[in-house]
């Protein structure tokens, strides 16, 4: 992937992808000196994580009520998606919604910190972007956990017995 800040000139690196996520994106990005991934700290910013089946409905569903853009990022290795949000989820949450979304496997990230997609050798590329962040806009955390919910509920197998 291109990035508006690399030209043939330059060599698209970790410092110089991580300067473009803080400068045009407002992510909090650093390079960890030991990995040299790209890193985030979740604070303003966290993630919303759930297999690639189920966020993919969840994408369709915000790209339908005009929620976007949305930065997305995949990790192919593991077959889930994270959703970048903005961290205004409910920190302890209805227990129920919170063992639907344990049983569908997602998970919420409001603190620590994420890995973002860095370039390097293609065999080390552990994720990837689904839909890039290109500009500071992170929808809602509570929004795209609603989505989900509603998803998750309308999956639901119905009790058709006529007893």
């Amino acid at each position: 992937m291109t990035y508006a800040h690399t030209s043939a000139a330059t060599q698209d690196s970790p410092q110089s992808r991580s300067l473009f996520y803080r400068k045009v994106c407002g992510l909090p990005t650093f390079v960890d000196p030991t990995t040299g991934r790209i890193m985030m700290s979740a604070g303003s910013t966290g993630a919303v994580m759930m297999p690639a089946d189920l966020a993919q409905r969840v994408k369709v569903e915000l790209r339908r009520r005009n929620v976007g853009p949305c930065p997305i990022i995949g990790h192919p290795r593991a077959g889930t998606w994270s959703f970048l949000v903005r961290a205004d989820m409910d920190p302890i949450g209805d227990p129920v919604a919170v063992a639907q979304l344990w049983r569908a496997h997602v998970a919420v990230v409001r603190d620590g910190e994420i890995a973002l997609p860095s370039p390097g050798p293609e065999h080390h590329i552990a994720r990837t972007w689904v839909a890039p962040a290109t500009t500071p806009f992170r929808p809602s955390g509570t929004t795209v956990l609603a989505c989900v919910r509603e998803l998750l509920e309308a999956a639901k197998p119905r009790n058709r017995s006529p007893y």
